[in-house]
Formats: structure tokens, sequence, C-alpha cells
């Protein structure tokens, strides 16, 4: 086989794989998109016979949420529910409907209240297939506006597309959606966003955090954690039956910054609103840094004082010293592991 026609064959296998896994993207999602809209068809029929407000709406979407987070996982929730129902009262007329876009598209254009503003971004982001975080942040930057109120549109255009390009070179984008795992039933691997690095440390934490015998009890691994505009992955949840609270754990391999002490005082403020009951005591969160040359440790407990927090929890808790140590020991073995690694493989 010659240069030419082996150049040709090889592109020609590649253009049926990409073909295959754009009918296979287009199935899934057209799939799910149509599930989700005939769900906030029923509620709606169901709950309020057609009409805009039920009066024993929330009692159905309770019942429901019960019923299906018990054998299709949490992703029917209360709150994603509501959300569906509201995507069928934005968008009644199925045949407006687009196969081009995600259930995360959609999740986002129900939020815009505008309702010119939401047939454009739904037009564009299909015909341009723009990618969730690319519409996300034309939504919140109010690019649609923007443009009816510039005489030059070329410059806003052109700036929308330099500041979006990296958001639409990620390919896997569709692979890591949580929703479509949730959909098919999925496991979420931790590996769609963690290094091996960290993994092994969060391993070695978690049997060290058990191994306390002070209470720990482990709850999840890679904990989903919902906002109005993102996904967040808690590393490890613990329950201490002694302190009677969650305990929160992320590790950053890279170096802290406020944002991570921010997001990690944001899980702690809504697993008090939403995980704790009358009895639980306030959520506790640990936020781990391990660079290569330091590893630091900081609890975050809101609604609590430090001298409180200090005689109340810290006996049952490793220090921050402990912490940092534990983490030390194991980047030690894992360093160790590997120049064994490849003193075998020589």
């Amino acid at each position: 086989m010659n240069l030419e026609k082996r150049t040709l064959f090889v592109d020609d296998i590649k253009r049926i794989l990409s073909e295959a896994r754009t009918q296979a993207y287009s199935a899934v999602n057209t799939a799910m998109v149509q599930a989700y809209w005939l769900i906030g068809k029923r509620i709606v029929e169901e709950e309020q016979n057609g009409e805009e407000k039920a009066k024993y709406g929330e009692k159905i979407l309770q019942t429901l949420a019960s019923e299906l987070s018990s054998e299709f996982g949490k992703g029917f929730d209360e709150r994603e529910l509501r959300r569906i129902r509201q995507f069928f009262l934005t968008f009644p007329i199925r045949d407006t409907l687009r196969p081009e876009l995600s259930w995360s598209h959609y999740r986002r254009l129900i939020r815009v209240t505008n309702e010119q503003a939401r047939e454009y971004y739904l037009k564009e982001a299909a015909d341009q297939h723009w990618s969730y975080r690319t519409l996300d942040r034309n939504c919140s930057t109010l690019y649609y506006e923007r443009l009816l109120s510039s005489k030059k549109t070329t410059p806003v255009i052109a700036e929308m597309e330099e500041k979006t390009k990296d958001f639409q070179q990620d390919s896997l984008e569709f692979i890591k959606d949580p929703y479509v795992l949730e959909f098919l039933k999925l496991p979420k691997s931790c590996n769609y966003t963690e290094s091996n690095m960290e993994q092994a440390l969060l391993d070695n934490l978690q049997m060290f955090l058990l191994e306390l015998g002070k209470g720990f009890s482990f709850v999840a691994r890679q904990r989903l954690v919902r906002t109005e505009t993102s996904d967040f992955y808690i590393d490890l949840v613990f329950y201490n039956y002694i302190l009677k609270c969650f305990v929160l754990i992320d590790l950053k391999t890279k170096k802290l910054t406020h944002q991570d002490v921010g997001q990690m005082d944001m899980y702690v403020r809504m697993f008090d609103d939403l995980q704790n009951t009358e009895t639980d005591n306030p959520t506790i969160g640990i936020l781990l840094c391990s660079q290569t040359d330091q590893t630091i440790a900081k609890y975050s407990v809101l609604n609590e004082s430090k001298q409180l927090f200090a005689s109340k929890y810290l006996p049952y808790l490793p220090t921050e010293e402990e912490l940092a140590a534990e983490i030390e020991r194991e980047k030690m073995n894992i360093r160790l592991r590997i120049e064994k690694e490849k003193i075998d493989e020589d």
C-alpha cells in the first residue's frame, strides 16, 4: 500500500469513528432530553391539570423523588424534578427542542428569563455547537444584550470567541457530564478529574481517619454537590457519630487559594442546609493542600466560635500537624514505590 492509499485508508477509518461518536452522542442526548420533557409534561398534568400553580404539587414531587431516587439514583431528587418540570413549562412544544443541545444546556436556558434572549441562545448554541461552558458564560455575561446595544457587533463576537475557545476544545465534555452518567447509570469514576497521586493520598486518608477509632464513619467518595450553575465533587465525606456531625475533606495538590477556602465554606453551608437534621451539629470542613515542598491543613466550621471548636471538636479530630505528617508520609511512600517500579523496569 503506497503512502497516498494508506493516508486515504486511515482518514476513512477516522471518519467512520468520528461519525459513530457523533451518532452515539446524538442518540443518548436526544433520548435524555426527550425523556425529561415527557417527565416534566406528566408532572404538570398530574399535579396541576395544566395550570401554572399547583395546590399539592410539592407533595407529589417529594413522593416521586423518593421513588425515583431509590431506583435510578440521586440525580432525580426533588430539586432536579422541579427543574424538569420547569423545562416543560419553558419549552411546552417538543418540536422546538434542538437535538444538538444537552440536558446541561437546557438546565442553563431555563434560567434565562428574557424570552427573546433565551430563543437567541437556543438557536446560536445549537447552530454554532456551543459547549455548555460557552453557553453558560455567554448567558452570565449578557452576551445577547451586549450585541443588541452595540453599534458594531464584530468586536463583541470576536471577544466572545476568544474568551470561550478553550471551552470549545474540550471534546470529552459530554463523556464527563454527570447527568449523562446518572441517566445511563454509569459509575462516576474519580479518574475523570483527579490525578493518580491525589487518588493515592485520598485512599490513605480514608483509611487513616477510619483507623483513628474516634467515631468516624465513611459516607461517600467524590460526593456530587450541585449549585444552580456548577457541579462540584467533595473528595471525602464522613459522619462522626461522637460529634454528631458531617466531616468533609477536600484535597488540593496545587497551591491553596482563597477560592479553595471559599469553596469549602460553601460545601459546609450546603451540608448544614441540606443534610443536617435538628440533632446534628454544624458540619466540619477540612481543607488539605499537598504541594511538593509543603503540606497545609485548614479547618472550616461555620456558626461556631474558635473556642467552642477547640473544646468540642478537636479532641476527636486529627490535628493539623497529624494530617500534614500523614500526607507527607504517604507522599514519601508513593515516591518510593515509583522509584522501585522504575528499577524493576530497568
